[in-house]
């Protein structure tokens, strides 16, 4: 490519366009590394609803000497994000139409190696292990890869998830944040949430590290004697396995839909 061309003609790139339980993701195929990972306003619009494609977040799928690939995760905001288990889900799903996996898949993510298994649109996928959760008054804390407050309400169908969840993300957690989760119990073993995620600064459909973080929380507390827990989003239906003993959470797997909705090319 020429001097000038570099400076003046647009590029082509290639995006699929996937989602889990509503959570969509921009995922790019970056083994060439190609894309400009330090371009934070180029992944802001790419994500952006209206000027964009439209995304929660943007992936990146790149090669690594130690596992079968790499996953790189930025929020909407175009800033890199922390773990995201629907994301990461979505990925496998997307190196399993690349040919990378056969039904079982090993991938390094900024929490760490995970593994997976796909069988269809169904992607189980092994969180890190929780060995902390931090009860307070009201609620609790944990880290699932990402940060998580955990938050038992009522009514959750008519709570008002963006301001109150704006409201503790930031005046309770700082600059820095947490993901904000509000959840009602429907049954011993099934629990309805909702989410607010930093990085996107609004509700979203359903987030993967959140739901990790309301079952194990929700066991922690008694809410539920089951080692497997149904969470129901606003984008569909998910569960979480996991074994507990002595405090610690081990084998965690979260497992759902992860689905392709369309791929295509846009200039930048």
């Amino acid at each position: 490519m020429s001097y000038l061309c570099t400076l003046f003609c647009a590029m082509e790139l290639h995006f699929h366009k996937y989602q889990g339980t509503g959570n969509d993701f921009i995922i790019l195929d970056n083994r060439h590394l190609h894309f400009p990972k330090n371009d934070t306003n180029l992944v802001a619009r790419l994500c952006d609803r209206r000027f964009g494609i439209g995304a929660d977040g943007l992936l990146l799928l790149e090669d690594d000497s130690s596992s079968d690939f790499n996953m790189v995760y930025y929020n909407s905001d175009g800033n890199l994000g922390s773990m995201c288990g629907n994301g990461g889900r979505c990925l496998v799903a997307f190196a399993d139409s690349l040919g990378l996996v056969n039904g079982k898949v090993k991938f390094i993510a900024s929490d760490g190696l995970h593994e997976a298994t796909i069988k269809g649109e169904q992607v189980s996928l092994k969180m890190a292990d929780v060995a902390s959760i931090n009860t307070k008054k009201k609620s609790f804390f944990l880290d699932t890869g990402s940060p998580h407050h955990v938050q038992i309400v009522e009514d959750l169908t008519n709570f008002d998830v963006a301001k109150e969840g704006r409201r503790i993300r930031y005046g309770v957690y700082g600059e820095k944040g947490s993901n904000i989760n509000f959840v009602e119990q429907l049954s011993p073993d099934t629990f309805m949430v909702r989410t607010y995620e930093r990085g996107v600064e609004d509700e979203t459909y359903s987030c993967g590290t959140g739901v990790t973080a309301v079952a194990l929380a929700m066991h922690n507390a008694g809410k539920t004697q089951n080692t497997e827990v149904y969470i129901r989003t606003r984008g569909g239906d998910l569960s979480v396995r996991f074994n507990a003993a002595k405090g610690v959470y081990r084998d965690v797997i979260l497992e759902g839909p992860a689905t392709f909705v369309f791929k295509g090319t846009i200039e930048w």
